[in-house]
């Protein structure tokens, strides 16, 4: 998920507003509990072990944190497969 495919302008607004959504803290990272209820949002029957599981492949420099370009490559991608 590393590299981040061109994407329109409108599309990467898109996905900065769900970033931010998410974001709850306003910190401009996604930590796991905020990871794990976005899971919730987008797959209601996801489980907490999933939502931790999914944070852990997303966070890539396994740095505690999703920032705006893992959320980007991880949307672009993969979100529907947790």
């Amino acid at each position: 998920m590393s590299e981040i495919r061109q994407i329109p302008v409108e599309q990467l607004a898109e996905i900065k507003e769900n970033f931010d959504f998410f974001d709850s803290d306003n910190n401009g990272q996604i930590d796991e509990a905020e990871f794990v209820k976005l899971l919730k949002v987008i797959s209601p029957q996801s489980t907490v072990e999933q939502g931790e599981k999914g944070f852990a492949i997303v966070d890539e420099n396994r740095d505690g944190h999703i920032d705006l370009e893992e959320f980007i490559a991880w949307w672009q991608t993969c979100w529907w497969e947790f």
